[in-house]
C-alpha cells in the first residue's frame, strides 16, 4: 500500500511540476525595470524551471569549460523533438550564443524572455524552426563579476568580465581552439548543425542614433547563392521588419576614434571569430551589436525584437534557406580554386542614410592634443559611405585531398572534432604530393590571445615522391568540412593552423654546424661544384651584407649541402592534387 501512496505521489508531484501557473518567471531584467542582468545561477536557473513547466522547451548540459562547470543548450521546438537528426529533417535550425563577452549581456536578458514569451503564448511560436541557446557560453567571465571594467558601456549595473577562465577572449578562439569552451562549442555546434546563427554583442566605437546594429558574415565571403540571399534578402527583410517596430538599425560602425560620416567598411569576420567560423560549414551568420552608450532596458528590448524578427524570417523562408544551404557544398566542390583571403573592392560601394550626431575637435583638457567630442543636440541623417563588397585576394587550386602525418595530433584532434572525415593508411604507402617550403612570414611582437600569431606567410611549392607510413591520415576535401579544411590546412590563410603556431616546431633549424669543422668541407664543396662557386662569388659581389658576415656565408653554403635538414621550413601537411 505504501509503494502505491508513494507512486501516487510521484505522479501528482510530476504533474504541478509540468503546471506553468506554478512559476513565476520574471527575470532578473523586469525585476529591476531594465537595470540589471541576471547572474549565471538565475539563468541556468531559469531555462531549468522553464524546462520543467513546459515540455516544448528542453535544457541539457553538453561538454565542460574552463570555469569547470558545463556548458548548457536550451532548445525550443512545439513539436517537442530534440533529437537534432530529426528536426533537419523537417525543419530549420536557428542557434543563438549569449554572453560570449558577458560584459554585453544584452542577449542573455533577451533570450530568456524570448523562451518564456514563446510557451507562454504571448508571441505565436514558428512552425518550421526550433530554436536554440547557449543561455551563458563564458561562464567564467560570467562568474567574475564586476561593475567597472566597461568603461564605455551604459549598464546593467554589474555584469561579467570579458575574459574567460584563463582570460581568453573566446570570439578569437574558434580555430585554434585553445579553450574547453570553444571545443564544447564545436561539439555543440556539430549536433545542432543550425542553418542561422546569432551571436549577440555590444559595440564599441562612435556615438550615433541606433540602438541597434547588425554585424552579418561577410556576403561576399559566404558566396555564391547563399551569401546573396544573405545580403539582398535576409539583411533587407530584417531591416524592414525592424523599421515597421520603429526599431531602426544599420550596419555596425567600424570605426574608431572617428566619425562615421566619412565612411566604414564592412567588418571581415574571419574564422577566428563566431560567423567566420560558423560560416565555414555554409551557416547563415551574424552578429547583434547594440549600442553601448544606449540605455541597458532599451538594448536588451531592442535585441529581444531583433531575435523575434529573424525568426520570422527564417520561418517564412525555411524551405529556401534549405534548398540554398543543400546547393551550396556543390557549387563550391565545382570550383577549381578556392579564395583564401579577401580585401576591399573599392569599385563597389553602397550608401547608407546614416542617423548620426555631430561631433567636434577640440583641445583635451587632459594631454593638451586634440579630442573627439560627439554633440547628441546636433542630430542628423546624411549619406555616407559604405564599403560592403570584398574581392578575392589570394587564390589558390583546390587539392583532391591532404595528407596530415599522425604525429601531429593536436591538429588531428581538431579536425575530428570539427567532424572531418579522414582514413588512416592501413599500410605504409608511396604518394606523389605536393609540399610547401615556408619562404617567408611575419610574427606579432605582442602576444594576441596566448599567441605570437604569424602573418603575411609565403610559400613555394614543389612536387615530390614521399613514403608516408601507416597511421597517416588522408583527408579528401570533397565532404562537408572543405571550407574548414582550406581555412586550416593552407598556411597562407588568414587563420590557418601554421598561423596561429600550431608547426612553429618546423621553423627552428635542429642540426647545424661548427664553423671549424664545416670550413673545410665546404671548401670542398666549392672546389667540387663550379656553378654553385659561381652563384656564391655572385652573392657575395651583390649583396653587401652578406659579403660582410663570414657566418651568414657559411650558413648558406651549409644550406646548400647534402647536410642542411629537409625538415626545417617544410611545411608537414601534403597536398594530393
Amino acid at each position: 500500500m505504501r509503494k502505491i501512496i508513494l507512486l501516487l505521489f510521484l505522479v501528482v508531484a510530476c504533474e504541478i511540476s509540468k503546471n506553468p501557473i506554478n512559476y513565476d518567471f520574471e527575470t532578473q531584467f523586469e525585476i529591476s525595470d531594465g537595470l540589471e542582468t541576471a547572474t549565471y545561477e538565475e539563468t541556468i536557473s531559469f531555462y531549468t524551471e522553464l524546462a520543467n513547466a513546459y515540455p516544448e522547451i528542453s535544457i541539457d548540459t553538453i561538454g565542460a569549460t574552463d570555469s569547470g562547470k558545463p556548458l548548457h543548450l536550451v532548445t525550443l521546438d512545439p513539436d517537442m523533438v530534440f533529437d537534432f537528426d530529426v528536426i533537419r529533417d523537417n525543419k530549420r535550425t536557428l542557434l543563438i550564443n549569449n554572453g560570449i563577452h558577458p560584459g554585453e549581456s544584452d542577449g542573455i536578458d533577451a533570450t530568456m524572455l524570448l523562451f518564456r514569451d514563446f510557451v507562454q503564448g504571448k508571441i505565436e511560436m514558428p512552425k518550421n524552426v526550433v530554436i536554440a541557446t547557449i543561455p551563458v557560453y563564458n561562464i567564467g567571465g560570467s562568474l567574475n563579476r564586476n561593475s567597472t571594467t566597461r568603461t564605455n558601456q551604459n549598464g546593467p549595473k554589474s555584469y561579467g568580465f570579458r575574459g574567460n577562465a584563463r582570460n581568453y577572449d573566446l570570439n578569437r578562439d574558434f580555430i585554434k581552439c585553445d579553450t574547453k569552451n570553444a571545443k564544447t562549442f564545436a561539439l555543440i555546434f556539430h549536433t545542432v548543425k543550425p542553418d542561422v546563427f546569432i551571436d549577440n554583442h555590444v559595440s564599441n566605437g562612435a556615438d550615433y542614433q541606433y540602438t541597434l546594429t547588425h554585424l552579418f558574415t561577410q556576403h561576399n565571403k559566404l558566396g555564391d547563392k547563399l551569401g546573396n540571399y544573405l545580403h539582398t534578402e535576409m539583411m533587407p527583410n530584417l531591416e524592414e521588419k525592424l523599421k515597421k517596430k520603429d526599431w531602426s538599425i544599420t550596419p555596425y560602425v567600424n570605426v574608431f576614434n572617428s566619425v562615421p560620416e566619412k565612411g566604414f567598411s564592412q567588418f571581415m569576420d574571419y574564422p577566428r571569430y563566431s560567423t567566420g567560423y560558423t560560416t565555414l560549414f555554409n551557416t547563415l551568420g551574424m552578429m547583434v551589436e547594440t549600442h553601448m552608450l544606449k540605455p541597458y532596458k532599451q538594448r536588451v528590448e531592442g535585441t529581444y525584437e531583433l531575435m523575434k524578427s529573424m525568426i520570422e524570417i527564417v520561418d517564412t523562408d525555411s524551405e529556401n534557406i534549405k534548398n540554398l544551404r543543400k546547393e551550396m557544398p556543390l557549387l563550391i566542390h565545382k570550383n577549381q580554386h578556392y579564395t583564401l583571403d579577401w580585401e576591399i573592392d573599392t569599385t563597389q560601394t553602397s550608401t547608407l542614410n546614416f542617423k548620426g550626431y555631430e561631433a567636434d575637435i577640440l583641445k583635451s583638457e587632459i594631454t593638451g592634443f586634440n579630442r573627439l567630442k560627439y554633440d547628441r543636440t546636433k542630430p542628423f541623417t546624411k549619406s555616407i559611405n559604405y564599403q560592403n563588397h570584398y574581392k578575392p585576394k589570394l587564390k589558390i587550386e583546390i587539392p583532391s585531398a591532404y595528407i596530415v602525418p599522425q604525429g601531429w595530433h593536436n591538429v588531428i584532434e581538431l579536425l575530428k572534432l570539427n567532424q572531418v572525415e579522414m582514413m588512416a593508411f592501413k599500410k605504409d604507402t608511396i604518394l606523389n604530393v605536393e609540399l610547401y617550403h615556408i619562404n617567408n612570414y611575419e610574427t606579432r611582437k605582442t602576444p594576441y590571445e596566448g599567441h605570437y600569431q604569424h602573418y603575411n606567410t609565403k610559400i613555394t611549392s614543389s612536387e615530390q615522391q614521399i613514403k608516408f607510413p601507416k597511421g597517416d591520415y588522408v583527408v579528401k576535401t570533397n565532404q562537408y568540412a572543405f571550407r574548414y579544411l582550406m581555412a586550416t590546412l593552407e598556411p597562407q590563410a588568414p587563420d590557418s593552423f601554421f598561423n596561429w603556431n600550431f608547426f612553429d616546431t618546423i621553423l627552428q633549424q635542429k642540426e647545424g654546424f661548427s664553423p671549424y669543422v664545416w670550413e673545410d668541407k665546404a671548401l670542398e664543396l666549392l672546389e667540387n661544384d663550379p656553378k654553385l662557386k659561381k652563384e656564391f662569388e655572385h652573392r657575395k659581389k651583390d649583396l653587401t651584407e652578406f659579403n660582410n658576415n663570414w657566418y651568414a656565408q657559411l650558413d648558406w653554403l651549409h644550406k646548400q649541402s647534402e647536410h642542411y635538414e629537409s625538415a626545417h621550413m617544410q611545411y608537414p601537411v601534403f597536398r594530393v592534387k
